[in-house]
């Protein structure tokens, strides 16, 4: 026999019953935009290369280390989407959704792909469900965008272990500045070649190093924070204003940056304190600029994505019980082919009456058609035999108590309704 195939480094099955949880953490993470009239829109899976070298950012570690890059038969340059922002506006600029009503809300769930080391809670592929808000640069904005990824994951799922971090991380017109300040202090540090690079291409990006010796250097770094135009510090307070109104609890985190170059004033991450060096389960911000990057218009924007698989180590971390079981409510069990020809559409029909039904096949025994209802889950066992089928009668069992009784076929829907 020759070995079996496996999923590809990096990769996962969302098998049963882990299925159910995964679900219910996507459902949960879609429900706060689908309340708030955020509409739903999908892109594909590849992109034009060229759209996320210019969206995301060359200095990134995405663009420059990360992505799933291939020619395709036209020797066109795509990419396995690696974000969703750079894609939703790409749709939303291509479909003129900029030209009606602003601002444009959309929110969308899907697949994301990096070539990453894998570990626990990093993956090469990985769910997101993300929110794109344009056309406004009001702070009420931001707040209503955290506080639609802190409710699904506080209020709808429970988690308690979560931190909410903000930051402002300056304007186009204030960032310049402090990116001169910090680019100096950086330049005093010794640094190995790798970061001494990357303060050359974006230096904001080596506040974000997790390394805990490149921390400790940084302990005296300047803060972003304390160098906000006024336009920019008006605008924070007014965020951090609303989320009070909201009652959304936070932490100020003045060294926050997060890992893509578009981020301007607002910038928000979640993380939870029970997944070890992999915490953050999701985040974003403000980009006013991108959409001009990308060939449209002026257009302000702000949004989040949140990851379903990093959520669902956080509610295991936890231990909460999350995730309803697909068990049936009913197992059907036909003996012999009379009975079969009663039961498979007597199981469509209880199917069609929202009572979920599942059945024996293979012409079982009984006795072991009573061990695959005990393993399904079922509350109870409907079965029909011969004489059940002469009287047009079905024995219902009660898989928790024991109990039974017989009843008419055209009593069996109310029967086990009640």
């Amino acid at each position: 026999m020759s070995d079996l195939f496996r999923a590809p480094k990096g990769t996962y099955d969302v098998v049963p019953p882990f299925s159910e949880l995964w679900l219910t953490v996507k459902d949960a993470l879609s429900t706060p935009p689908r309340m708030a009239g955020y509409g739903y829109i999908e892109t594909p899976l590849f992109e034009d290369t060229a759209l996320f070298v210019r969206g995301v950012g060359e200095s990134t570690d995405v663009v420059s280390k990360e992505m799933y890059t291939f020619n395709d038969k036209g020797e066109r340059s795509l990419t396995l989407r690696p974000e969703g922002t750079a894609g939703v506006l790409r749709a939303i600029l291509e479909n003129r959704l900029d030209r009606g009503g602003l601002p444009v809300k959309v929110w969308y769930s899907g697949a994301n792909f990096r070539y990453e080391q894998p570990q626990s809670g990093r993956y090469r592929q990985h769910t997101q469900v993300g929110v794109e808000a344009i056309g406004s640069s009001d702070p009420a904005l931001d707040a209503e965008i955290i506080w639609m990824a802190t409710y699904a994951q506080r209020t709808i799922l429970g988690l308690q272990n979560i931190r909410l971090l903000v930051n402002s991380l300056g304007c186009h017109q204030c960032r310049p500045a402090y990116r001169n300040l910090l680019t100096a202090f950086l330049r005093t540090l010794e640094l190995d070649e790798a970061t001494q690079q990357r303060i050359e291409i974006n230096p904001l990006r080596v506040l974000d190093d997790k390394r805990a010796h490149i921390q400790e250097l940084l302990v005296d770094a300047p803060l972003i924070a304390d160098h906000l135009c006024d336009d920019c510090r008006a605008h924070h307070r007014l965020v951090l204003h609303y989320l009070d109104l909201l009652g959304v609890s936070y932490e100020l985190a003045p060294r926050l940056v997060r890992g893509l170059d578009y981020y301007v004033r607002t910038t928000f991450e979640l993380v939870h304190t029970g997944l070890g060096a992999q915490s953050a389960i999701g985040g974003g911000g403000r980009y006013d600029g991108l959409i001009e990057t990308l060939g449209g218009p002026a257009l302000a924007g702000v949004g989040f994505g949140l990851g379903v698989d990093r959520t669902c180590l956080a509610i295991q971390a936890e231990g909460l019980s999350v995730g309803e079981s697909n068990a049936p409510v009913v197992f059907v069990i036909a003996m012999g082919e009379a009975a079969l020809d009663i039961c498979i559409p007597l199981v469509g029909n209880l199917r069609a009456s929202a009572i979920s039904a599942d059945m024996a096949f293979d012409s079982r025994s009984l006795k072991a058609a009573m061990k695959s209802a005990d393993r399904s889950g079922a509350k109870f066992a409907l079965i029909i035999g011969d004489e059940e089928s002469k009287s047009q009668t079905a024995v219902i069992k009660n898989l928790l108590s024991g109990e039974q009784s017989t009843v008419p076929l055209d009593l069996v829907q109310e029967t086990l309704t009640k």
